[in-house]
């Protein structure tokens, strides 16, 4: 599957957030990803519709990844289709109504993504995964950057791969939290192909951080078509 590098806004530097996602992309980035928390879900309040629609005219051609960390998301969906959004992940906890939320998301023609948290296991999403364009596996807890990832956490995506093989799926699989260079070979080793990464891109020189990820993903995606 294609390997995708998200960095996450939220450790971007708001004061120059047009020019921060600006130099990300510049380096090849594709798709951003937008944490919405709501202080209830999480204890946590970051962007809400105006700032993802003045994201969506600074940088018209991102994929933007819209994570909603906030409780009943489906409330939620027709706004954030409209500031453009071109996938909604929403939390298995987060809802009572799963199935029909992201139904719902697939009505409207976005990507549909389901998110679980660390202490959350696969089989609580194992219903609704023929209706997942992509799985979020949370490797941190959510509310809050720069987390060291939790190293069980990575189980989860085996599993996954796992179910998507035995079920002919095709969903991609997200991680969000804690990846940086130093760990990112073994987190594709384990079959995530999305990665989010925040401050690890943000901190620092963003032009450098983002050549080295992709660099370190090339490599890996080299090395593997090589022994396949």
């Amino acid at each position: 599957m294609e390997l995708i590098l998200a960095p996450s806004m939220l450790s971007a530097n708001f004061a120059h957030m047009e020019s921060d996602l600006k130099r990300a992309m510049s380096q090849g980035v594709k798709w951003l990803h937008v944490d919405v928390m709501d202080g209830h879900f999480v204890p946590n309040i970051s962007f809400g519709p105006p700032v993802i629609s003045s994201v969506r005219e600074a940088v018209p051609d991102a994929m933007l990844d819209v994570h909603m960390m906030v409780k009943e998301p489906s409330r939620f969906i027709e706004d954030y289709k409209a500031c453009g959004a071109g996938q909604i992940t929403v939390h298995a906890e987060a809802t009572t109504q799963l199935f029909g939320t992201l139904q719902a998301i697939r009505e409207v023609d976005l990507r549909a993504a389901v998110a679980i948290n660390p202490a959350t296991p696969v089989s609580d999403i194992e219903p609704v995964l023929e209706l997942c364009d992509m799985v979020l596996v949370m490797s941190v807890v959510p509310g809050y950057g720069g987390q060291s990832l939790i190293p069980e956490t990575l189980d989860k995506i085996k599993q996954l791969v796992h179910l998507r093989e035995q079920r002919g799926l095709s969903f991609d699989i997200e991680i969000d939290g804690g990846v940086k260079q130093s760990n990112l070979e073994e987190v594709l080793d384990t079959g995530a192909n999305v990665i989010v990464a925040g401050s690890a891109i943000f901190k620092g020189n963003i032009e450098e951080n983002v050549r080295s990820f992709r660099e370190i993903m090339a490599r890996w995606r080299e090395d593997h078509s090589k022994a396949e």
